[in-house]
């Protein structure tokens, strides 16, 4: 892949596979599709100080979802952090909420910065900080359109997070402050060290973010009753799910 298009193309390749298969992995799959059109929307309109970069940075960020997805279905190795996330895809108790916090987790924390740092390695990664947090921008409003939609198709998903504020930070917090702070700093410890340590550096970081998995499978009884009571009102097959999702966002 060389283009966002191509990326789009690889996006809805995937879709259709969980849709065959009635795998939970859509869930993300349809969130990480609209977000990558939006990307390109904004190169479009000029929304990025450097399109070129953003597309080129885009391809990289996307291959490394698309080739753990392909990957770990035909049982190849994958990292720690895309490996606890594709697991969950067995798990029937994990809300759509739940399936999409793990690929964020997976995808943000560990891949963006490793795709910032691999964009930048002929020049300077500073000059892609202010591009960075646009990107971030668009990935912040995508989150809470996710929150938003998710409570329009099961309506009693808003009661509750409003009654548990808990379960709205943990949302936010998870997903965009700790993913936006902690992948620009990766991005920049691997461009501020030698190519030799980059590989330990990325294994380190890859556990680190594997085991915040916890936060999205919580043993605390407030969050598990809280997406326990989720579960019950998510009415409907995968498919079902998947396909409202494609509607909604």
């Amino acid at each position: 892949m060389t283009t966002i298009d191509e990326v789009i193309k690889e996006l809805d390749e995937i879709i259709i596979d969980c849709l065959k298969k009635s795998s939970t992995s859509g869930y993300f799959a349809v969130l990480y599709k609209k977000v990558t059109v939006r990307v390109k929307e904004g190169i479009r309109n000029n929304f990025f100080d450097n399109g070129e970069m953003m597309e080129t940075l885009d391809v990289i960020f996307a291959k490394r979802y698309i080739d753990a997805y392909k990957n770990y279905a035909d049982g190849n190795q994958v990292t720690h952090s895309w490996k606890r996330s594709f697991e969950l895809t067995n798990d029937n108790s994990i809300t759509v909420l739940q399936h999409i916090l793990s690929g964020i987790n997976a995808h943000i924390n560990l891949d963006l910065g490793i795709a910032a740092y691999e964009t930048t390695r002929k020049t300077n990664i500073h000059e892609l900080k202010n591009d960075f947090d646009r990107i971030n921008e668009i990935l912040s409003d995508m989150v809470h359109e996710v929150q938003h939609n998710l409570t329009t198709i099961w309506p009693p998903l808003r009661f509750i997070l409003q009654k548990t504020g808990t379960a709205d930070d943990l949302l936010v917090d998870f997903s965009m402050e700790l993913a936006r702070d902690g992948a620009w700093e990766f991005a920049v410890l691997l461009a501020d060290n030698k190519e030799p340590a980059i590989p330990n550096l990325i294994e380190e970081r890859d556990r680190k973010v594997s085991d915040k998995i916890k936060l999205i499978s919580p043993s605390g009884f407030a969050l598990k009753l809280i997406f326990n009571l989720i579960s019950i009102f998510e009415k409907g097959s995968v498919p079902d799910k998947i396909n409202s999702l494609k509607e909604e966002l």
